[in-house]
């Protein structure tokens, strides 16, 4: 089942598994910016990243001295949300836990997910809701996969701020300490597929909080996202598409110790709070 919001100049198109951005057109062109998620390259969208990001240690974490396993990325992307609440520019999906996602994950949680168009953007707003006494511990992060019909080598990134970038390689899908240094070329990071021989960008800090998407040097997507202090880059080998995915949490490092309340990167809520966090994709 999916839902449409629309406006006079977008219109966007979500699927109720995963409350998943799945398509993202203009009114005017029907032009569309998200990828279609062909299967011989990648079949998702844009998935919401939840109650992890990334890879566990071992796909499996402690919590009050018992065990428990998680899939990589979390189970949220490949839930049924219920939608709560519409109007022609707005939609919220709630997924509550239950039986299922308490065998995984042993928190009473409330994540709400809203889309909502004002012009030329949309804005996607996570509510982490903990509904239990104690401080809930937790990751999420969103992997928008935009479409690029050119050559992958006519499109850049143009970052807000002209910043030398630091970013962290994987060993077995977890964080090593192995770093590489990508210097930007006038705030522009040209896209090419060696990038990503060894699989994604990870940035655990940026300074920039708004990047742009250029094809053949003219922007057409601006991404914010201050909310969210980490950030990953990622394609596959020969895919037309780029993942600009805001995190609030990463992979478990190497040397993790397996215990979720001293996880690198982790998320908490005190009991009966909330957090939320907001991106945004702009059309230009």
């Amino acid at each position: 089942m999916t839902t449409i919001i629309s406006n006079s100049v977008l219109s966007a198109t979500i699927h109720h598994k995963g409350a998943e951005l799945i398509s993202l057109k203009t009114a005017e062109t029907n032009k569309e910016y998200i990828w279609e998620g062909k299967p011989e390259h990648w079949v998702k969208h844009s998935p919401i990243l939840f109650p992890i990001v990334g890879t566990l240690k071992n796909n499996s974490y402690q919590y009050n001295g018992e065990h428990y396993s998680l899939p990589r990325h979390g189970f949220a992307r490949d839930m049924i949300f219920e939608l709560i609440s519409t109007t022609k520019v707005e939609a919220v999906f709630l997924l509550k836990s239950n039986k299922t996602t308490m065998e995984l994950y042993p928190f009473d949680f409330e994540l709400q997910i809203t889309y909502t168009l004002q012009n030329s953007e949309v804005k996607v707003t996570y509510k982490v809701c903990n509904n239990s006494t104690e401080a809930m511990y937790y990751s999420i992060g969103g992997h928008p996969a935009f479409a690029l019909p050119d050559h992958f080598e006519n499109y850049s990134l143009g970052f807000e701020v002209n910043e030398e970038l630091t970013s962290y390689q994987l060993k077995n899908d977890l964080l090593s300490e192995k770093t590489v240094a990508i210097a930007l070329e006038n705030n522009l990071l040209p896209l090419t597929y060696s990038l990503f021989e060894t699989d994604a960008l990870i940035f655990k800090e940026l300074q920039s909080t708004q990047i742009q998407l250029l094809e053949n040097g003219s922007p057409i997507v601006n991404f914010k996202f201050r909310d969210f202090p980490n950030f990953g880059i990622w394609t596959k080998i020969n895919a037309p598409f780029i993942c600009l995915e805001p995190w609030a949490g990463y992979s478990d490092v190497t040397h993790a110790s397996g215990n979720i309340v001293e996880k690198e990167g982790i998320q908490s809520i005190d009991g009966f709070t909330f957090k939320e966090y907001s991106f945004s994709i702009e059309i230009l």
